[in-house]
């Protein structure tokens, strides 16, 4: 990425963030660096005139009543070797960094580091935390060179801020700790000889200024937020397919349906359902035009042509006496049940889809604006105000407050986390309705022929998708109800932001292999639909009533009733010959035509792993959402 993005603490949006986690640049604006050097100065001012400052001039969290000194206290024990050459201030800064640095586990992804980079210098050229001009240009140089500190993922309680894991991006900056270096990991010194770079050593109030903060749990934030985005939009898709699939139908969806509970995610998903559905024929087709499965025998099909179908095609005539009371019925629709139902609505999973999946994004909308805001605010301690005027005492200047504390962060992050199983759950439950013979409106059993009994289809992959979203719902408790006080109770309530955070931008993986399963068990059930649909069609223009009449089951005891079955049959088989071709809403097949490039149809079981594998890279990779946008414009 050549364009540089532009920090000055005021303006970073989300999406200037992704680009810098991505390998974009960030330059500094120029105007703003002379107030981050006031705050330097001032704080400088005030040592020199031996001023109390927390952080500063005193120690930290329960060690902020011990004020330094003028001399080292420990230079008066024996055998003591003198370390003057490092000032107390610059000992307490450095000392601060090497010992919070102390986060366990595997490492965050460098594109997590790189946007930790870019919020903490975001939040610094804000000019209220004291740190130098030159230790925030080195800092930006070093995210700049490609230098990506390690940072373990466990270790913040999210107040004070992210301490830890930004003690770890500080760390390499002073020349410790390890990075990432066009691809290497090695020692944080070497990291930063090989791009050019100077070690940095701490003047006044600069350890803390970086590592006290929120930009851990607000880069997995944003981050996750930036992902779900586009999972919010693949499930749309995922829910039009697989109701094409199940020639679903669209009046759930109407406009003015939904201005009569005008949530906004509700009515945004009820019109991207109608832009994803249109131009199908398969939505609300009539019942009677359905077959339902049967399975394949060798005389299921007269004709040479049709002896490749996989599958053969049944309906059941409704006799006369069972007619009494639905006249009306009989008389708008042929009296016949094929594979549609015959009642007036879909299940929840289908039927509900926007009010389930517009609740879970007015969910992610909540936490994008609360992200929005965090991006540009100053979240360090204390904060310097070195333009107020009237002040008498540097009290009124350098302010203690808590701004690092991550609540507002944690708490977004938690609505956030228990909206994540809510979504792949209603995926699931989709899926498994696709797969059941029970529920899948005459499609096949697993959707798989299965005529000789040797078959599991697509068993096993609802299998696959019910056990992550338990395992999601198992992790969807939310963390920032359980605060554990820390630093001798200094701190005694904290957020566990971080945590919260981490375990959203974690759990976007599973939400999008929940998706790419339901999708690829959409369209097998799509090809089954539209192949039932067409192998009816072809036999009705090249059959007459008494050929057609075999796919029909009935009973009848009359020969008024048999003249009358087959002048029903006759209706049936011309209304079909004469239906134009049946099939999904145009993003819906742009999606379909894109899976089918990488993922066959599976007319015979085969290993399925890597057609899974597959999926979900597709949807990982916005390939199927890219195509339903383009055939929806």
């Amino acid at each position: 990425m050549t364009d540089a993005v532009h920090l000055d603490g005021k303006s970073l949006t989300r999406a200037q963030l992704v680009a810098v986690s991505r390998g974009a640049r960030v330059e500094l604006d120029v105007a703003q660096l002379e107030s981050v050097r006031r705050a330097a100065d001032f704080l400088a001012e005030q040592v020199r005139r031996e001023e109390p400052i927390y952080g500063v001039t005193t120690g930290f969290g329960s060690n902020a009543d011990r004020l330094l000194g003028a001399h080292r206290v420990r230079d008066q024990l024996e055998g003591a070797v003198s370390t003057d050459e490092v000032s107390l201030h610059e000992e307490l800064q450095r000392n601060l960094i090497i010992t919070h640095a102390v986060c366990v586990g595997e490492p965050f992804a460098p594109e997590v580091v790189r946007a930790m980079l870019a919020i903490r210098i975001n939040t610094l050229m804000r000019g209220h935390s004291g740190i130098r001009v030159e230790t925030l240009q080195a800092l930006a140089a070093m995210l700049n060179a490609g230098v990506v500190p390690v940072v373990p993922k466990l270790g913040s309680v999210g107040a004070s801020g992210d301490l830890a894991p930004l003690s770890h991006l500080a760390l390499v900056l002073l020349g410790g700790g390890e990075a990432f270096h066009e691809g290497q990991r090695m020692p944080g010194f070497e990291a930063l000889q090989r791009a050019g770079l100077d070690r940095v050593r701490l003047s006044y109030k600069e350890g803390l200024a970086l590592n006290n903060g929120t930009a851990q749990m607000l880069a997995c934030g944003v981050l996750a937020v930036d992902r779900l985005e586009r999972l919010l939009d693949t499930a749309d898709l995922a829910a039009a397919m697989t109701i094409d699939a199940f020639a679903g139908r669209m009046r759930a969806f109407d406009e003015e349906v939904h201005a009569l509970r005008p949530h906004p995610g509700q009515v945004h998903v009820a019109a991207r359902l109608r832009s994803l559905l249109g131009g199908s024929t398969l939505a609300d087709i009539p019942y009677h035009l359905v077959p339902r499965f049967a399975s394949w025998q060798p005389q299921s099909w007269d004709t040479t042509g049709s002896q490749a179908l996989r599958f053969d095609i049944r309906w059941e005539w409704v006799p006369l006496d069972q007619r009494h009371g639905r006249e009306k019925f009989y008389e708008r629709f042929r009296p016949f049940r094929g594979g549609k139902k015959h009642q007036p609505q879909d299940s929840y999973s289908l039927r509900c889809v926007p009010q389930v999946h517009g609740a879970v994004r007015d969910a992610v909308a909540q936490a994008a604006r609360v992200l929005d805001i965090e991006l540009n605010a100053v979240t360090d301690n204390p904060l310097v105000f070195p333009d107020m005027q009237g002040a008498r005492f540097v009290e009124e200047q350098v302010i203690s407050a808590g701004h690092f504390h991550g609540m507002p962060l944690a708490l977004a992050m938690s609505y956030v986390k228990a909206a994540i199983p809510v979504l792949a759950s209603i995926s699931e439950r989709r899926l498994n309705k696709l797969v059941d013979p029970a529920t899948n409106d005459g499609l096949p059993g697993f959707l798989i022929g299965n005529e000789d009994a040797t078959e599991s289809g697509f068993m096993i992959v609802q299998y696959t998708a019910a056990a992550i979203v338990n395992d999601l719902a198992s992790r969807a408790h939310p963390s920032s109800v359980y605060s554990i006080p820390t630093s001798a109770n200094a701190e005694d309530h904290v957020s566990m932001g971080a945590n919260e955070a981490r375990h959203v931008f974690d759990m976007t993986d599973d939400l999008a292999r929940v998706l790419g399963l339901e999708i690829h068990t959409a369209a097998q059930a799509l090809d089954f639909r539209q192949d039932m649909i067409h192998a009816a069609q072809e036999l009705a223009r090249r059959s007459d009533a008494a050929t057609f009449a075999r796919k029909v089951n009935c009973t009848f005891v009359t020969d008024d009733e048999a003249r009358t079955f087959l002048a029903e049959v006759e209706g049936l088989r011309a209304e079909l010959a004469d239906a134009p071709a049946f099939g999904p809403g145009r993003a819906v097949a742009a999606a379909w035509r894109a899976l089918r490039e990488r993922i066959p149809f599976m007319a015979r079981d085969r290993a399925m792993d890597g057609d899974v594998a597959a999926a979900v890279q597709l949807v990982e990779d916005g390939v199927l959402l890219d195509a339903a946008r383009s055939a929806s414009r």
